[in-house]
């Protein structure tokens, strides 16, 4: 069993988030607007974080972890508005300052998994790949958005992101059934509270989640632009069943 705290869950979703932003930044193809969106809605998710665990249940290493992310994500942002001769230039931003945030992060995940229970490998592991699982899936759809503004943009960075969803998804399943986990909610170890149908609502979550996936990066293979649009809905769809498939299981294993 383990403590599952909501500073937690946005800290570990505004990692993977942030991860997830150098991951796409490092190629300097999507232009600059992309990154300030994505350091904006993650900057803003660590805020809310810091506010959170400062106001319920503080934990100190966590606390500070957002804080150092908030101040890391501002950096970068400020770095990549700043002009030059009168213009903002995507050649000119360092891709590598968007890898401070998610490191200062990354130690408080780390920490909220060792304190949120026993065993704290185990609680570190699903902390630190449901961020990674969450971060890639909802990059993948903010990034599905952006070809709205740079209709030219390849699309192998959206297949990117979706193939790093796609891998993530596996270990997050897994971790989550290792014991105790999911599997004690099928037996009746766990009491959900509703007969067992949360199980069975997360495996749904969870088969889905890899069929939309799937689905997804078959979509990307047509040559038609409206193929990426078909993608980004899909994508849409797949947020829905990757939160449940992250946040379902540790509320039932939080009973």
């Amino acid at each position: 069993m383990f403590e599952l705290h909501a500073a937690s869950v946005l800290l570990q979703w505004a990692t993977g988030g942030l991860f997830f932003c150098w991951v796409t930044t490092r190629h300097r193809e999507v232009n600059l607007g992309y990154g300030w969106l994505l350091r904006i809605v993650y900057g803003l998710l660590a805020a809310l974080s810091l506010f959170i665990g400062l106001r319920y249940g503080r934990q100190p290493i966590r606390e500070a972890a957002s804080a150092a992310v908030v101040l890391a994500t501002g950096f970068a942002l400020f770095s990549s508005m700043r002009k030059h001769e009168g213009r903002r230039d995507l050649e000119r931003f360092d891709p590598r300052l968007d890898l401070l945030a998610p490191a200062a992060g990354l130690v408080g995940v780390v920490a909220a998994g060792v304190s949120s229970g026993d065993p704290a490998w185990l609680q570190v592991a699903r902390i630190v790949v449901g961020g990674l699982f969450l971060g890639g899936i909802s990059d993948g759809m903010l990034l599905g958005h952006w070809y709205l503004v740079q209709p030219g943009l390849r699309r192998d960075r959206l297949n990117e992101m979706v193939r790093w969803t796609s891998l993530t998804w596996l270990p997050e399943v897994a971790l989550l059934l290792v014991p105790t986990g999911m599997l004690s909610a099928f037996d009746g170890s766990i009491d959900d509270g509703y007969g067992g149908m949360l199980g069975w609502f997360w495996a749904a979550c969870a088969v889905s989640t890899i069929v939309l996936l799937f689905v997804t990066k078959a979509a990307l293979k047509e040559r038609e632009y409206a193929a990426v649009m078909a993608a980004t809905g899909l994508l849409y769809l797949a947020i829905l069943t990757g939160f449940g498939t992250d946040l379902v299981a540790r509320a039932i294993l939080a009973l």
